[in-house]
């Protein structure tokens, strides 16, 4: 009969590896969250998740590698904010506008976590697996650009739609802290109200999605 296998943490309690992973990934975001990603090391997930400086090398073979399991934990739950964002909405436009609200507003929660999800993702041939697959936000809003009329044969010019809709979010979440707009967001209702406001009027969901009567 196999036994599992166990490491110790510094203060005696084991961890099961199929637990520690997740641990450091876990002790690595807190990282990034309170001192921001150069604090980010391997030494330090160990110290922050209680274990030996030697039981992080079992899971993450450098820097770079814990970096990409932070950020892909980031890419998750975005996806899961974006769905539950969309689940919310009557209408497709509406659908579409809340995928930008809720994302901006992740990147808003979130700022460490988000520049580092960019800033591994900037650097790959490729957006990350976790970050296309159905569950995530990408392929969320290509699922909303359908719903609300766009042909799913005309692959260009989805997957243009797609990227101008992701931009389009990106861009408020970058910009929408700028000191200026703080009048503008108290006298419409609050932060998440400029949001969709601002989404709504970049036209991008006016031009892809035909309108239903509840849009009008």
């Amino acid at each position: 009969m196999a036994h599992a296998e166990f490491t110790t943490a510094q203060d005696g309690r084991p961890y099961h590896h199929g637990d520690l992973s997740r641990a450091l990934v876990l002790a690595g975001r807190r990282i990034l969250e309170k001192e921001g990603p150069n604090a980010l090391s391997l030494r330090a997930v160990a110290r922050e998740a209680g274990v030996s400086p030697a039981a992080p090398y079992h899971h993450f073979k450098d820097k770079c590698d814990l970096m990409a399991a932070v950020a892909s934990e980031g890419w998750h739950e975005l996806g899961e904010a974006i769905i539950l964002a969309r689940a919310g909405a009557k209408t497709p436009r509406e659908g579409l506008s809340e995928i930008g609200v809720a994302y901006v507003v992740f990147a808003r929660k979130n700022p460490n976590l988000y520049r580092l999800m960019y800033d591994t993702a900037c650097d790959s041939e490729d957006m990350p697996t976790h970050a296309k697959d159905e569950a995530s936000g990408w392929s969320q809003v290509r699922d909303a650009l359908v719903t609300g009329g766009m042909d799913p044969e005309d692959e260009l010019e989805l997957k243009l739609a797609t990227i101008a809709s992701w931009c389009a979010a990106h861009g408020v979440a970058e910009m929408v802290g700028f000191k200026e707009f703080e009048s503008l967001k108290k006298e419409m209702g609050g932060e998440e109200a400029f949001i969709r406001a601002i989404l709504d009027h970049l036209g991008i969901y006016a031009q892809n999605v035909r309108p239903h009567r509840a849009d009008a």
